[in-house]
């Protein structure tokens, strides 16, 4: 409770933990939708905000809020799981490049520095195009965490680099202490502000390509996500035949999600360390 009491202190914290409460009460009430959100022509199209459609209705003949919970729940999988799976990834490279050392290092930061190196965002559209027919949640997900931990993993074993050389890893060391006691007793409290807020990071980086790539017609726009909503927004002029109500529930949606998530991540990122702790809360 007085972590919670410390963080809410914090106006960013706050705003931020409010956003997505209800980000994420609008992709629970997609369990309790009364449409297929794959199927068309199941209300009247175009209609303007009114008491039936909250939020209207679009050019497919969908109503937009039921669409918009759909698709905010399924950018969340996407990105939980591209978050998740990263970090596995990044921690257990960072982790072990940086404490083995030697040609462990060199291979692993090889292969690190060859994924910052070449174009990310032309391998993801050449991915999508060739696996298109099968690129659902879980594929799409997977495909960009297997390319979203390269920077993280270099930033967590230059971590692990200045730990290693501290004085309390040789104590440790003498003293019997195994390796993965060592690296999840003592280094992983030093790496986890860093870690956590990779993780908020990453989270907000894969939605971000996941509407890029949705934009682009590169994945199922069957599947509602916040980048096919504005992919169809786009595709039927929604801008210029004045349809504000379409365009803007994504646009609104995916900046206010954008906008929370960096908060939170500067905010608990700040908590976590205590010499900014101490400027936030006092000693």
């Amino acid at each position: 409770m007085k972590i919670l009491r410390d963080l809410f202190r914090d106006y960013r914290f706050t705003f931020s933990f409010s956003v997505l409460v209800i980000i994420v009460a609008l992709a629970l009430l997609s369990f309790v939708s009364p449409y297929d959100p794959t199927l068309w022509n199941v209300v009247p199209k175009d209609m303007k905000p009114s008491v039936e459609h909250w939020l209207g209705t679009d050019s497919n003949g969908q109503d937009i809020f039921w669409q918009a919970t759909f698709a905010v729940r399924n950018s969340l999988i996407i990105s939980l799981i591209a978050g998740l799976v990263s970090r596995f990834i990044a921690i257990l490279v960072g982790m072990v490049a940086g404490y083995k050392g030697g040609w462990v290092d060199r291979v692993m930061m090889f292969i690190s520095d060859s994924l910052l190196v070449i174009p990310l965002f032309l391998i993801f559209v050449m991915l999508a195009m060739l696996v298109r027919q099968f690129l659902n949640l879980v594929v799409l997900g997977l495909m960009l965490a297997v390319f979203g931990w390269a920077w993280d993993a270099r930033v967590i074993r230059s971590v692990i680099l200045s730990l290693r050389e501290r004085d309390f890893t040789n104590t440790a060391i003498l003293s019997g202490t195994g390796t993965v006691k060592l690296v999840i007793n003592e280094y992983m409290p030093f790496a986890m502000p860093l870690i956590f807020s990779n993780l908020i990071n990453n989270i907000a980086w894969a939605i971000g390509l996941e509407i890029t790539l949705a934009i682009l017609g590169l994945v199922n726009l069957n599947i509602p996500t916040l980048g096919t909503m504005l992919n169809w927004a786009l595709f039927y002029q929604s801008i210029l035949l004045g349809r504000w109500w379409w365009i803007l529930t994504p646009v609104i949606l995916s900046l206010f999600l954008f906008i929370a998530l960096y908060w939170l991540s500067t905010s608990i990122s700040e908590y976590l360390d205590p010499r900014t702790r101490i400027q936030r809360v006092g000693a």
